[in-house]
């Protein structure tokens, strides 16, 4: 497999669990695999565009804010909220967020449902 091939399978297990974790009211789990999703997403587009992966969130964050300002505004605040998962206990409406911003961004980037 290729990194796009990768990327695109990565993505489809990510919001697979997500979707499982949201029915089964599994939020916090359910929002950090959104968020790794959604990372995936922006991974692809930028691999697709620039041929390199970003070696982490800053990068990731830099090259959205530089070339998809709109995506970068939709996930630098879901990243603030991913990381509350760490110690706290987020719900329903928080995943909910996460769920729709998923949506969001594959419009965004024009990429399928």
């Amino acid at each position: 497999m290729g990194i796009e091939e990768d990327l695109k399978a990565n993505i489809k297990e990510f919001l697979e669990s997500a979707e499982r974790d949201f029915n089964e009211e599994k939020y916090n789990s359910s929002i950090s695999s959104y968020f790794k999703g959604i990372a995936a997403l922006c991974d692809l587009k930028i691999y697709e565009l620039k041929r390199i992966l970003p070696k982490n969130h800053a990068e990731r964050f830099l090259f959205l804010k530089t070339s998809f300002y709109e995506v970068y505004k939709i996930i630098s605040p879901l990243f603030d909220e991913y990381i509350k998962t760490y110690n706290l206990r987020l719900g329903r409406r928080e995943a909910l967020s996460f769920k729709q911003n998923v949506e969001k961004i594959k419009q965004l980037f024009g990429k399928k449902a």
